[in-house]
């Protein structure tokens, strides 16, 4: 027999092993962490519109190993609608560039010594003049990269031949320079103090025979330089108005030679555009109710016969100038992963906010995925080499040029 003692020992033992036990099984049930698989975000759908077009997940699956730590997908080194390897060529920040003569290397301007250069894709470098400018402004290069209408801020302005190392220096009151196709003539927009005598300009690259073409007024700021290939039009004039309270605009083409050309009808805020290479295509963005007043894509027939028919929105949410085209087939574009609603009109917000590259495939309307960069970066300047292999672009963060190869 037990003796009373060792009884009330045995009681207290087992309700000590029994709190410890239940104690456990709840930590087991309520507390203890669980593993979890962190997935990658995937692009969500920025088409602005009922209809648009859906874009394309990662396409790349996310593996967790034995001990539940998630393992990223490793970028690619070609373009391949996934994460993709990005190569940064210069050290610094660089500005003004532009497609070189050979259309494999790219031109720009190095604000760290005031020197203009060309870089390969292979990180080689080559000073396109000894001479230095300081303090450049702005650089509005012609179509092959041998010439630049360059700026500086105490309002002078020069074009300079960087084959025959030559400078000629135009008028102060001349201001938002661009080169028309044919090279040899630049449209510019002439500001003296009086309104009543500025003017939409077309001059030699030399400044001699200048033609005033349109007076701009007080309206100066809504005239968009934008030459098209053709050498018909040199510019759009966002003067119309609100046409109908649904807020559709009529845009104004301005002919070299005063041509009466029918406007093309917009649908939103904001009209920005970009030529195709043989100018019969227009690409642009707007932005409005419709779509939730975030940047969308358009593209019309543009042809002076025919300019902004055959409308339809590619269902991307980004502004023109991030997009560059490609051949007569296809346009790049750099597209913000992300965009809240009223996106543009406060542009400035959207600054750093990481992009993806889109293709919009003109012979079947559609657009996709084409890369995500390895590292999150917001893409300006976008610039396709003449065979469609890389894709370059300055990063906004710092200005750095870089790019992904394409194929």
């Amino acid at each position: 027999m037990l003796s009373e003692k060792t009884k009330k020992i045995l009681i207290i033992t087992g309700f000590i092993i029994s709190v410890i036990g239940i104690g456990i099984i709840l930590y087991f049930m309520f507390l203890a962490p669980s593993v979890q698989t962190t997935p990658v975000a995937g692009i969500t759908n920025t088409g602005g519109q009922t209809g648009g077009l859906p874009t394309a997940g990662l396409g790349q699956p996310v593996t967790e190993t034995p001990e539940g730590e998630v393992t990223l997908p490793e970028a690619n080194e070609v373009a391949h609608g996934g994460l993709t390897q990005t190569t940064i060529l210069t050290s610094a920040a660089v500005t003004d560039v532009t497609l070189s003569s050979d259309g494999q290397s790219m031109n720009y301007y190095d604000p760290s010594d005031n020197r203009f250069y060309t870089i390969g894709s292979d990180g080689s470098v080559t000073k396109l003049s000894n001479k230095q400018f300081p303090d450049v402004e702005d650089a509005a290069w012609n179509q092959d990269g041998s010439k630049a209408v360059i700026e500086f801020p105490d309002g002078s302005n020069v074009v300079y031949d960087f084959t025959n190392e030559t400078q000629v220096t135009l008028p102060q009151h001349w201001e938002d320079f661009e080169f028309s196709p044919n090279q040899d003539q630049i449209i510019a927009k002439s500001m003296p103090t009086d309104a009543d005598s500025r003017m939409l300009v077309v001059a030699n690259d030399d400044g001699s025979g200048a033609k005033a073409v349109q007076a701009l007024g007080e309206n100066a700021d809504k005239v968009q330089i934008s030459p098209s290939p053709t050498d018909q039009v040199i510019a759009f004039s966002d003067t119309a108005g609100d046409q109908n309270g649904f807020g559709q605009k009529m845009i104004y083409p301005i002919g070299k030679n005063q041509e009466n050309f029918k406007g093309l009808t917009v649908d939103g805020l904001g009209f920005e555009s970009l030529w195709s290479q043989r100018g019969d295509v227009l690409l642009y963005s707007v932005y409005s109710s419709s779509s939730d007043y975030k940047p969308l894509l358009w593209v019309v027939d543009g042809t002076v016969n025919s300019i902004g028919e055959n409308r339809r929105s590619v269902g991307l949410n980004t502004w023109v100038d991030k997009c560059v085209f490609s051949g007569n087939s296809a346009i790049y574009c750099a597209v913000p992963q992300s965009l809240e609603s009223n996106a543009g009109l406060q542009r400035t917000l959207y600054n750093a906010t990481p992009d993806d590259v889109y293709k919009i495939d003109l012979t079947t309307g559609r657009s996709s995925l084409v890369a995500r960069p390895s590292e999150n970066m917001t893409m300006e300047n976008l610039q396709v080499t003449e065979d469609s292999s890389l894709l370059y672009f300055t990063n906004a963060a710092d200005g750095r040029l870089g790019y992904i190869k394409l194929k």
